[in-house]
């Protein structure tokens, strides 16, 4: 046990001293934390340009304009009477969309001849243009439907027989869980996760892979032979500094006052899963790759596409099955459907046991595999042991440091032993 808190403090100093190391670890969670913290503190988008194209210049026209205006998710920023140049426009005030009224407008709809507002949307960016198509969909049936009911009430037709012919029907739609569309509930939490994967992922590139490249593997064996124990004194310190990153994280919580706290413990105890099957898969590429740089390159490669892989933002039953085979492999895509259930959706921990199960699997298999290759390199390095030995004793070199050095002189039939330690 000694031995082993001993390796426990060689490995938490190797860490400190590694300074870019260090400062990546703990200042890259810090660092995304409040930088994407305060890029969707705003939770949901408001005033996107749009431009209009008023031809008509009529009562009826400006009536459309004012309600474009009022909606708070669009800003008129230029205001055109002709299409002289629109497209160039839209490029220079970056609009999401353009509207544009016919000419005649006004006198068409009074004449019940259906004229055509044609929008055109700037889909370059596809999460302003959405929002922006969206908000002058709403603004434009809301004045259809005033129009029309309008045009019923000056025909002299009764308020109760007008709804009647109007509304066959009623829709409700209620938002559950994320009632405000508040886009920072919906990413920042995964874009964390992610940071923190690759966080891991990085550090434990370097946890055997520098020692075969530094030559002090041999030392770590020579100070316990138990390949399990060779493991945990490079999984449990990143295990205990990822419990201080995860405190951090709901310190942020409070900082950008974000309700997550039902469920906290839960999402704690998954976490740990998910937190044990990134250090396995990070601790045997860092095994079967004795080079610190190719294994941190290999394990980049596989954490940089991992947040698109893991269906967070988009449906893995939208992706081909080689694709969906592949994100099943990463902690990632099993890590965020749990959190979503516990933290968005408020729902029990028995939902989140697929993900654990998952979770779990990968933990097993990468314990598995790790211990394999670990015990492999571990025997070798052993018979290296045996044979340097056996090839000293055959020189007649003896270890010295095991045994203390002794003088031996005669005083008459008394053999008197000094030992000059």
């Amino acid at each position: 046990m000694k031995s082993f808190l001993n390796l426990l403090k060689r490995e938490f100093r190797l860490f400190w001293s590694n300074k870019v190391l260090k400062i990546l670890f703990f200042g890259a969670p810090l660092l995304y934390g409040i930088l994407i913290g305060y890029i969707y503190s705003k939770g949901k988008v408001t005033d996107l340009p749009i431009i209009v194209v008023d031809e008509d210049r009529s009562t009826m026209s400006a009536k459309v304009i004012e309600m474009m205006q009022d909606n708070e998710v669009l800003h008129i920023v230029s205001l055109q009477f002709d299409t002289h140049n629109i497209n160039d426009l839209m490029i220079e005030k970056e609009a999401a969309c353009i509207v544009m009224i016919p000419k005649g407008f006004e006198k068409e709809v009074l004449t019940k001849r259906y004229p055509e507002i044609t929008t055109i949307v700037n889909t370059a960016n596809i999460l302003t243009a959405n929002y922006a198509s969206s908000s002058i969909q709403l603004v434009l049936g809301t004045m259809k439907v005033g129009t029309q009911l309008e045009t019923l009430r000056k025909q002299g037709t009764p308020e109760s027989l007008l709804m009647n012919q109007y509304e066959p029907f009623k829709t409700t739609f209620i938002k559950k869980n994320n009632r405000s569309t508040n886009y920072m509930y919906f990413l920042w939490p995964g874009v964390l996760a992610t940071v923190l994967q690759q966080v891991l992922l990085l550090g434990l590139a370097l946890s055997f892979a520098s020692e075969f490249e530094n030559g002090t593997f041999k030392n770590l064996v020579k100070q316990t032979r138990s390949t399990f124990s060779l493991m945990m004194v490079k999984i449990i310190p990143y295990l205990l500094m990822s419990f201080v990153v995860w405190l951090m994280y709901w310190g942020f919580t409070w900082w950008f006052n974000i309700p997550f706290y039902e469920n906290l413990g839960a999402l704690t105890l998954v976490a740990g899963f998910f937190i044990l099957a990134v250090c396995f898969i990070g601790i045997l590429v860092s095994i079967l790759i004795p080079n610190q740089l190719k294994a941190t390159e290999i394990l980049m490669v596989i954490a940089t596409p991992s947040f698109m892989l893991s269906g967070f933002t988009w449906p893995l039953s939208q992706t081909p099955e080689w694709v969906q085979m592949i994100a099943q492999v990463i902690p990632l895509t099993h890590f965020l459907p749990a959190f979503r259930i516990l933290i968005i959706e408020n729902g029990s921990l028995e939902l989140t046991y697929p993900y654990i199960q998952n979770l779990s699997l990968i933990i097993l298999v990468g314990f598995i595999l790790s211990f394999i290759a670990l015990y492999i390199k571990k025997q070798k390095v052993l018979k290296e042991i045996v044979i340097n030995d056996a090839a000293q004793i055959e020189n007649g070199i003896e270890i010295e440091e095991i045994k203390p050095e002794i003088d031996t002189q005669t005083n008459g039939d008394e053999v008197i032993i000094e030992d000059k330690d």
